[in-house]
């Protein structure tokens, strides 16, 4: 096999416990007015208003947004973006889960270009560089603080929307376990096996044909030997410390695990992209109103179990780094997780009807980037049947068939 690989990541991107206390000096090279953008709960923060503190010592002039709203409506970008503009920032902070670093790439986004977000939507729309971002992450799981992509609600669409660029990559990360300490257990397992679906969809992700424009001509270029490390890295550190984690919130050794590994997993899925289990959460996230990560991990063993015939050898892997037997154990291990920290393991489970899996398979056959990123093909007749067993909990509908892996 030709040996392949691609990164797109922050210029800077610093890990470790305490390193939130280097954003003033880093920030200080990149502006001297600052945008930062939370939302409210965290603006009431000690930990926030500490750094907040840190950049006025520094010198910086600062301005806080802090209106940030679960799922970042698209109108609520325009309205931040237009009441900001004429503190004429010259460097954008955002500070919270990935709702708020999201916010802030669109803020920063319309900043530098104007127009709506609804201009952007899709991939390689954006025309050129953003405000230089920095993105602090207080949750483990979407890896937004490295990524090229922006998810927003649009009640305009039935299902949410995303932006895709390089230039959406914030410009430096630091990512300091120390401030996911009081994230709930709930919450830190949603995120974190969201995170674990990113890293397994990467590394399973479609191998394209390599041609010299595939880089330049998409987003998501699928597998490579790059992104297949990273992906396997942070499988590697969340099966480790994810339950852990969710346990026990103040063990701050898995707590890194999980911020280090969902990092990981955003450069993993950033270049290679996420495939079947993110096509089917959109639509069955817009009907069951439930947490992304909680669909995505849902969907991620009965995806598995549809891609088996194709993915031998990243379960051999995923076998060697989680210290299974064989490749046989890994789908069953990785559901048992799931189930351990309290993801639902059906859709039946999340609250969809029967009756709607005719729309979802519709909706997910349509979302044509994600399915032609899946490494086995899905046509409608395959999703109906992966999504009913999905639905039921009966994994000897899936039909295994006998493919050659690409």
């Amino acid at each position: 096999m030709m040996q392949f690989g691609a990164m797109r990541s922050p210029r800077e991107l610093i890990f470790g416990a305490g390193q939130r206390a280097a954003l003033g000096a880093v920030a200080k090279r990149l502006g001297r007015r600052a945008l930062v953008v939370t939302d409210q709960r965290l603006a009431a923060d000690p930990d926030f208003q500490a750094m907040a503190a840190d950049l006025e010592r520094t010198g910086l002039a600062v301005r806080i947004e802090s209106g940030t709203l679960p799922d970042v409506p698209v109108e609520a970008t325009i309205l931040a973006a237009d009441a900001a503009r004429d503190f004429a920032a010259d460097v954008v902070i955002g500070v919270g889960g990935g709702s708020c670093l999201d916010m802030a790439k669109c803020m920063a986004l319309l900043l530098s270009h104007g127009g709506r977000p609804q201009d952007y939507y899709g991939e390689l729309k954006v025309p050129g560089p953003i405000l230089p971002m920095i993105a602090v992450p207080t949750t483990a799981g979407t890896g937004s603080e490295v990524t090229p992509v922006a998810v927003l609600s649009d009640n305009e669409r039935a299902l949410k929307v995303g932006i895709s660029s390089p230039y959406l990559i914030p410009t430096a990360a630091i990512c300091d376990p120390e401030l996911t300490l009081t994230c709930p257990s709930a919450l830190t397992a949603i995120a974190g096996a969201d995170a674990l679906t990113h890293a397994i969809e990467a590394l399973t992700a479609t191998r394209r044909e390599l041609t010299p424009g595939l880089t330049q001509d998409r987003v998501f270029i699928g597998k490579n030997a790059l992104s297949d490390q990273f992906a396997l890295t942070a499988i590697s550190l969340l099966w480790q410390g994810l339950e852990a984690a969710c346990t026990d919130g103040n063990n701050l050794a898995a707590r890194s695990q999980v911020m280090q590994g969902a990092t990981f997993a955003g450069l993993a899925f950033g270049v290679a992209g996420t495939a079947a289990a993110h096509a089917i959460q959109y639509p069955v996230g817009a009907l069951t109103h439930t947490a992304h990560g909680a669909g995505v991990a849902c969907l991620m063993p009965w995806v598995m179990e549809w891609n088996r015939p194709v993915i031998g050898a990243e379960l051999a892997q995923m076998a060697a780094i989680m210290g299974l037997a064989d490749s046989a154990a890994v789908i069953p291990a990785i559901a048992a997780l799931f189930a351990r920290i309290g993801i639902p393991s059906t859709l039946a489970q999340l609250g969809l009807d029967e009756n709607q899996l005719e729309w979802v398979a519709d909706q997910a056959c349509g979302i044509e980037r994600l399915i032609h990123n899946n490494p086995r093909p899905l046509d409608r007749d395959d999703m109906r049947k992966l999504l009913a067993a999905s639905f039921s909990g009966a994994a000897d509908t899936i039909e295994q068939g006998g493919m050659e892996s690409k």
